[in-house]
């Protein structure tokens, strides 16, 4: 019969380690939400952009400006919808009786 020996306690820095990197871990569905504000994030600074090209007259495409305002649209669009969703779902677990 094998007897296992007792293991010692782990050192408290190695502890705080495990726990470091557990919550650095990303969670799919905060990651979600992460690229959907980076995304919008980054559409309005497109947008900004092609105003101050037009406005100071480095640029003269009209067109650009509707593409890229049309992109920052519905990306607060699709932030929006998501936050919904999730809302929805939120609600929906709180309404659930146990």
């Amino acid at each position: 019969m094998m007897i296992t020996p007792i293991q010692p306690i782990q050192l408290l820095e190695e502890l705080n380690q495990t726990t470091k990197a557990a919550d650095q871990a990303e969670l799919p569905f905060q990651s979600l939400f992460q690229d959907a504000i980076n995304n919008v994030k980054e559409t309005d600074q497109a947008v900004q952009d092609e105003v101050y090209k037009l406005a100071t007259g480095q640029s003269d495409d009209l067109h650009n400006i509707m593409i890229a305002s049309q992109k920052a649209t519905m990306s607060v669009q699709l932030l929006v919808q998501l936050r919904n969703k999730a809302l929805d779902a939120y609600n929906e677990v709180m309404r659930m009786s146990v």
